[in-house]
């Protein structure tokens, strides 16, 4: 059956309510055979309670009640053995409030449900602590200015605004690298791809971390390196995030290239090498993750997440791997990713 291949549990009730219709993934839910639901009351065959021990069926009545129904929304359901299976149904009727010619049901599995839930919980707990750090700095040094103003000096009244600035930014940066990762998530990333060249744009992002950390950055260009078709910003985020990155965790060292592909691929390489302690082999399938984090000097823990997201969105590839001094290199391919047009001319 075609039923079959479906993952959730599906049972097809007549006009009469008998169970015409089941599939393999139902059986096993309900841990009964084929032959052992087909052809019973749908009734009788679907032997599910609520918490306050109240039936499916006497709840619902798919049968009766509201005439105009045509679905029955999803709800937690319980087997007998205490398993929780999440039921909805669809009510066919042949026209507006006529009788229900058949009923649909879909049935799963609680855990996914569960899982989901769980996920959800850690995502609203991770970012609550993230940005009640910075929060709380800003509220800090603001009620302290607003009770004891006439006590400081305009030196460590500005120290402390300059504070409040810097934990502002921070606040900001958060909630913007929050909106990429939501929209890395949901397929909505927005790219706005022209022709750039990667070692410039690197640079750029370099001169304006160096400006910040007082730290002299350059990009090394080995050979003659391809034009590509890329979101000048979101590859500038890219490479904000990765040399960034580097240096938290490379006691603040970082050495920059970019050169072509060493195989049949075209396009740009970019590769970011750190001085820190790498990452092991068993770890570095997660550091694209969500708030993953390492060492003492973690970040948002999103940074790496809008890497991958980035890349990917210009269907290019990041990997982790060993720099020959001991640290983590970071590795990304750009294509040349040309558009169409431009090749037909």
């Amino acid at each position: 059956m075609e039923l079959d291949a479906l993952p959730d549990g599906v049972l097809v009730a007549a006009a009469d309510g008998v169970v015409s219709e089941v599939n393999t993934t139902l059986e096993r839910l309900l841990g009964s055979s084929r032959s052992d639901l087909v052809g019973k009351h749908l009734a009788d065959v679907l032997v599910l309670d609520d918490k306050q021990g109240n039936s499916w069926y006497a709840c619902h009545r798919p049968y009766e009640g509201f005439a105009n129904r045509t679905r029955i929304a999803e709800g937690s359901w319980y087997t007998p053995d205490g398993t929780e299976l999440l039921v909805t149904a669809t009510l066919e009727r042949l026209r507006p409030r006529g009788a229900v010619q058949r009923v649909v049901m879909c049935i799963r599995n609680g855990r996914a449900r569960a899982a989901k839930d769980r996920t959800r919980s850690d995502l609203v707990a991770t970012v609550a602590h993230e940005l009640r750090s910075p929060l709380t700095g800003v509220k800090g040094f603001t009620a302290t200015l607003l009770r004891k103003w006439d006590r400081f000096s305009d030196d460590q009244r500005k120290l402390m605004l300059e504070t409040i600035d810097n934990d502002a930014n921070r606040l900001s940066r958060l909630i913007t690298e929050l909106l990429d990762a939501a929209r890395i998530d949901s397929g909505r990333l927005t790219l706005r791809p022209r022709p750039i060249r990667l070692a410039e744009t690197v640079q750029g992002v370099l001169d304006s971390i160096s400006a910040g950390t007082g730290q002299p950055l350059a990009v090394d260009e080995e050979g003659d390196v391809a034009t590509i078709w890329a979101d000048p910003d979101r590859v500038a985020q890219l490479v904000t995030n990765v040399v960034e990155n580097a240096m938290r965790h490379g006691r603040g060292a970082a050495r920059i290239s970019v050169r072509r592909p060493r195989d049949d691929r075209d396009g740009a390489v970019l590769v970011v090498e750190d001085d820190g302690p790498g990452i092991p082999p068993e770890m570095r399938s997660r550091i694209f993750t969500r708030f993953w984090k390492s060492g003492e000097r973690g970040g948002s823990g999103l940074g790496l997440y809008i890497v991958r997201g980035i890349v990917e969105g210009h269907h290019g590839e990041v990997g982790i791997g060993d720099a020959d001094g001991g640290g983590a290199r970071v590795t990304v391919w750009l294509p040349v990713n040309q558009p169409e047009i431009l090749d037909a001319q």
